[in-house]
């Protein structure tokens, strides 16, 4: 089993980042996929840190994509609202609702799984977030 300059597995430090994204949000995550693109030698890990941002940013872009429809139905509600058009929208406030606890339970479920997976050195193919990494990761060379 490798080891990290820090004296734990390569694959215990993978899952720290998948955690950290799950329970601690950008700064413990950012951190720890900075000390390992730094410091630390393993391409493995450089680029399970690397998913582990990319994928916590990707999930936070959709987040507040879909929650930018409630206010521009707002918006379009207090514009009628001038010409004395009332008009409720509180059926698309539900379902944004509804769909953002859907991507939060998707998060949650995928972190946990990629985490368990980092554990064991292993990968969980998502085809957009891996063709990112790889991109980027080899300096954009294709193979």
């Amino acid at each position: 089993m490798e080891k990290t300059k820090l004296g734990v597995s390569v694959g215990l430090v993978g899952a720290a980042a998948f955690f950290c994204a799950l329970f601690g949000g950008y700064t413990p995550t950012l951190l720890v996929a900075g000390y390992v693109l730094l410091f630390e030698e393993n391409v493995w890990l450089k680029k399970t840190c690397v998913k582990a941002v990319a994928l916590m940013m990707s999930i936070s872009v959709l987040v507040t994509g879909i929650g930018l429809i409630p206010d521009l139905f707002g918006w379009l509600s207090d514009f009628l609202g001038l010409i004395h058009l009332n008009i409720s929208f509180s059926i698309i406030y539900s379902i944004v609702n509804l769909l953002t606890d859907a991507i939060y339970i998707v998060k949650v479920l995928f972190f946990l799984v990629l985490g368990l997976k980092a554990l064991k050195q292993e990968n969980f193919a998502i085809s957009f977030v891996d063709n990112l990494v790889d991109k980027y990761m080899d300096g954009g060379k294709t193979e």
